[in-house]
């Protein structure tokens, strides 16, 4: 039985909204990577538990913060299918990596990963094809050294068309038909901008008996030429995940007006996102935000179709925005202190709609200048007389457009750290919205 019902203006499901790979506003939560000329073993393993360690604090971050649908980088463990680099990161981490896999479960967070654009199992190329097999094979086996289910799914694009569709389309089933059967119970495979739209996906779906992830924005840019609608699509493609691979997942983003066709958005308009939400088909599906705000997005998601006064969590995503709010939009600054005094109202959307509204707005000196003062009161009675000196400077050159906004937040960032203030570490005020 469908476990969606409807409240008021919102339609409730058991869907997880979710965000891919890097996790912003969080300190100390920064994947590292390095050239493959300096990938000796020593650094390779550093990396990996630096990245391990990331991953630990994202996924604890999202227990915290009601975010059960994550996607994992695919840069954890760096050059793991170069066939130069031999090292077992598995074993060598086994316990590490099963400790983690382990608070996932516990978490109730599912896991995906999604190989890059030049992971191309169709590639006219044989080289390019086996390369990209060995990728997959890694994205799989990381995912079974966490030991994770057959939801946590590797996603893939078809790849190119090489002049020729047709063959394309053969090429990339015949190569999907070699795999390993762990391989394949892992993959889904998704529509996208330029090559392959959603109809051609789900014929190769309906030959291949692959689950197929709908991406909105990827189906207005390269839509296929049929009267069906974005809810028949998503309907369609459910029919496609069988018991085994879990609830049905989309992809969602909206277009960055500024930006060519296909381009994310700096955030989830909330209006459009519930209004797509509430449109949708009456099932259960998980929603991968793919947007620059990451995990910013997917708790303003989460709470704006959560049925709940949210006011204790509303007051703690706003001491999180309010000196970046400050610092573009003080008269905006104001409007949310007087919206939260009002403790029984549920007023979370129009929190988030003047955030949106100060994100579009741009930078002016004097205004980011009152912001900086007020961050940097966190530091008058601990910093040095040195360390005042450098930041009033900075200020001063900031005033007279010698030197950037990104210079004054850097300054006042190390001193952050430097003092502990996890107030403003955790704070999105260094975090570029």
């Amino acid at each position: 039985m469908s476990s969606i019902k409807k409240h008021k203006d919102k339609i409730i499901r058991q869907s997880r909204i979710g965000y891919a790979c890097i996790t912003l506003g969080v300190s100390d939560v920064r994947l590292q990577t390095c050239r493959l000329k300096n990938a000796d073993d020593e650094r390779i393993i550093k990396i990996i538990e630096n990245n391990l360690n990331t991953l630990e604090k994202a996924i604890e971050y999202n227990n915290e913060n009601d975010i059960k649908l994550f996607r994992i980088s695919s840069d954890i463990i760096p050059f793991a299918s170069h066939p130069d680099i031999s090292i077992e990161w598995c074993r060598i981490f086994r316990s590490r990596i099963k400790e983690i896999g382990d608070k996932i479960k516990q978490y109730g967070i599912r896991v995906s990963m999604h190989p890059g654009q030049y992971t191309v199992i169709n590639s006219i190329n044989e080289e390019v094809v086996q390369k990209s097999i060995e990728d997959l094979k890694y994205h799989s086996y990381f995912l079974d050294c966490l030991g994770m289910d057959g939801d946590s799914k590797v996603i893939l694009h078809i790849g190119g068309v090489y002049g020729d569709k047709e063959s394309a389309v053969q090429r990339f089933i015949e190569n999907y038909n070699k795999l390993e059967d762990s391989v394949k119970s892992r993959l889904v495979i998704e529509n996208d901008d330029s090559n392959y739209n959603i109809e051609d996906v789900l014929y190769i779906s309906k030959k291949a008996e692959i689950p197929v992830v709908f991406d909105n924005l990827h189906h207005s840019v390269n839509p296929p030429d049929t009267d069906k609608s974005v809810n028949n699509y998503i309907q369609e493609c459910a029919e496609t995940w069988k018991k085994k691979d879990g609830r049905q997942k989309i992809h969602y983003s909206q277009q960055d007006e500024s930006k060519s066709k296909g381009a994310h958005s700096r955030t989830i308009e909330i209006h459009k996102f519930i209004e797509f939400y509430n449109n949708t088909p009456m099932i259960d599906f998980d929603i991968m935000l793919e947007v620059k705000d990451k995990n910013l997005s997917a708790i303003k998601c989460i709470l704006c179709t959560t049925d709940e006064k949210n006011i204790g969590k509303t007051e703690k995503e706003w001491a999180r925005y309010k000196y970046y709010v400050l610092g573009k939009n003080p008269e905006g600054y104001l409007r949310i202190r007087e919206l939260l005094k009002n403790k029984e109202e549920n007023s979370i959307k129009e929190f988030y709609s003047i955030v949106e509204e100060s994100i579009k707005l741009p930078s002016k000196i004097d205004k980011e200048i009152n912001a900086a003062q007020h961050v940097f009161g966190y530091f008058k009675k601990t910093a040095s007389i040195v360390e005042r000196k450098r930041i009033i400077n900075t200020l001063a050159k900031y005033r007279e457009e010698k030197a950037t906004l990104g210079s004054v937040k850097n300054g006042l960032k190390k001193l952050a750290y430097k003092y502990k203030v996890d107030y403003l570490l955790d704070s999105y005020y260094f975090v570029e919205l």
